[in-house]
């Protein structure tokens, strides 16, 4: 047994050093997945639920979410099946193709327990399950007759406003690079990419131009909910008045209020609804 205070000195230092760099590992990936804090929970908790589908860990297996499981499953299948009698080859092709993000992919949950297994089947279950809905959705051609997800009346704009909640989530990366090997009959010679299928999703859902909705969309974003609150974000920066009154002033003020206060507005031929400047008095 060593009993030299130096060595013992320099093993805890050691020890500490790995210590600190653990945490510090923990802290320095972006969790930009989680669930909605207790405090904004409280006057809603149903507005951050899914209620419909789940998308990722954080709501997966609850009882009221497993009849889409099975749609989930289902999608898969016939994104997998496009290639005649390629199944089990194009499963080992998706599945390759995640590996590599594993771990990536998890340092985007705050909470996550499930093996490596586990979570790669949910990665490409969910990420298989949303491209072709989207696919779907723009390819009415290849929709099986009946098809419940667009057949039954709500079920779409259910999905659709569960696929925008914050703890119903994945990793964009994980859809853009099974997007990557999606196989598409050429046929339909789809040039659009995964963002402008998903523009053309949720177009109900985004304000202003088409061309303004689709710069914004494809910007880089962690996941979807993330590419979409980007479109609801002014095109022009702040600009601040030659007068003391600031941005911050008006956010909340009528139009009315702010006629009385001298401050003047002007119409405006931007595209973006959100595209609203402050300068010198006019608004």
């Amino acid at each position: 047994m060593d009993h030299n205070p130096a060595s013992a000195i320099t093993q805890a230092n050691e020890d500490l050093v790995s210590s600190i760099k653990e945490k510090l590992e923990a802290v320095s990936s972006l969790k930009s997945i989680y669930r909605v804090p207790e405090n904004l929970r409280e006057a809603n908790e149903k507005m951050y639920i899914p209620s419909t589908v789940s998308i990722g860990p954080l709501h997966h297996g609850k009882e009221g979410l497993k009849y889409m499981e099975d749609r989930k499953w289902h999608y898969l299948f016939t994104l997998l099946s496009r290639q005649p009698n390629q199944l089990e080859s194009s499963l080992h092709e998706f599945v390759n193709a995640l590996s590599d993000l594993e771990k990536p992919a998890r340092n985007f949950y705050s909470e996550l327990n499930l093996t490596w297994s586990q979570f790669m089947e949910m990665m490409l279950v969910d990420g298989c399950f949303i491209i072709e809905l989207f696919l779907k959705y723009s390819l009415k051609d290849i929709r099986s007759r009946g098809d419940p997800t667009f057949s039954t009346p709500g079920l779409l704009n259910r999905v659709r406003c569960d696929l925008i909640l914050l703890e119903n989530q994945i990793p964009f990366l994980i859809l853009q690079r099974l997007f990557q090997i999606v196989l598409i009959p050429i046929q339909y010679e789809l040039t659009l990419t995964l963002c402008e299928l998903a523009v053309r999703f949720f177009r109900k859902m985004l304000p202003g131009d088409k061309d303004i909705v689709n710069e914004k969309f494809s910007q880089e974003g962690y996941h979807l909910l993330d590419l979409i609150r980007q479109c609801y974000l002014p095109t022009y920066a702040r600009v601040m008045s030659k007068k003391s009154v600031s941005q911050g002033d008006l956010e909340n003020e009528s139009a009315t209020k702010l006629k009385k206060d001298g401050i003047k507005s002007k119409s405006s031929k931007a595209k973006s609804l959100l595209n609203i400047k402050f300068a010198n008095g006019v608004l």
